[in-house]
């Protein structure tokens, strides 16, 4: 893990502002001006995503008041994602955002660092290094239900699973995550299901309680067939008034389908971007990645 670096301070039009690592409670309020924003963070989301890479979280403070905020985690020696870039909007317009990401981009080093840019700002992230690779599509609504039993294939995940799901999902993302992926799993209030055919894992899904109805993310699976079982098994646990929402990257014909086919609709998109050359994975795999903030 990342050592904790040393505050730094940054000179900004307005004046003097801190930028240090921030705290899991600092987070919370970040996780609220994404809300704030419509991005529908998932309610746990702050404590399963800051354990991650605790000195990746930034936070810009003039005084005792917190007003940017950026988070930049490595995965690994490779790999990073970039997030929850934002500044308070009583703020805006005064550098305070520059000013944050000069101080917390060093934390990355050499690696490759992937996000998940707003179209507006795919031309400032375009200066900063960053390449265009594939869009992603946020579908949501209220899904139709299958009508039908789970077929045996689809297990509720437990302890016994852990190991074969962190591999399985290494193969699905440019990084070993498998902390991670156990907190994930296994978080209060999230449900996943995994997928296995002849004793092994052919996909697997969680769904958890959004500010606004559920998300599912990750969803990564063999093949349709696999997906689709398991999106019907993780809907099939919540409220059936309630909004679903998932996000697909371009061009998962299977995953647009599967949304389509379920009565969900598109609700927004974002630009997946790089800076360099991204470590390998399977995205034929994926049908909806873990979450926008941290890949």
């Amino acid at each position: 893990m990342p050592q904790n670096p040393a505050a730094h301070r940054i000179p900004v039009t307005t004046g003097e502002l801190a930028v240090t690592t921030a705290t899991l409670d600092d987070w919370h309020h970040v996780v609220q001006w994404a809300a704030d924003e419509e991005w529908n963070p998932g309610l746990d989301d702050a404590a399963r995503f800051h354990p991650t890479d605790p000195a990746g979280f930034f936070v810009g403070r003039r005084g005792d008041t917190t007003l940017s905020s950026l988070s930049i985690v490595n995965y690994s020696a490779e790999y990073a994602f970039l997030g929850y870039y934002l500044v308070h909007p009583d703020h805006r317009g005064r550098g305070l955002g520059l000013a944050t990401w000069r101080a917390a981009f060093p934390h990355a080093g050499a690696r490759t660092v992937g996000l998940d840019a707003v179209p507006a700002q795919q031309a400032t992230y375009r200066r900063a290094g960053f390449t265009p690779v594939y869009d992603t599509l946020r579908y949501g609504g209220r899904p139709t239900r299958a009508g039908t039993p789970a077929p045996p294939e689809i297990v509720a995940v437990t302890g016994a699973h852990l190991g074969a799901l962190t591999g399985y999902d290494r193969r699905c993302f440019p990084a070993d995550r498998s902390a991670f992926v156990r907190g994930w799993l296994t978080a209060p209030g999230h449900t996943a299901r995994a997928y296995v055919h002849d004793g092994e894992i052919a996909g697997y899904g969680v769904i958890r309680p959004a500010r606004t109805g559920h998300r599912i993310g990750p969803l990564f699976a063999d093949t349709p067939q696999a997906a689709e079982a398991l999106f019907d098994a993780l809907t099939a646990t919540v409220d059936p008034a309630a909004d679903v929402f998932f996000d697909v990257p371009e061009p998962r014909h299977a995953a647009h389908a599967l949304a389509t086919a379920h009565g969900l609709s598109p609700q927004s998109h974002t630009v997946r971007m790089y800076t360099g050359q991204v470590p390998p994975s399977d995205r034929n795999r994926t049908f909806a990645v873990t979450s926008l903030e941290l890949g």
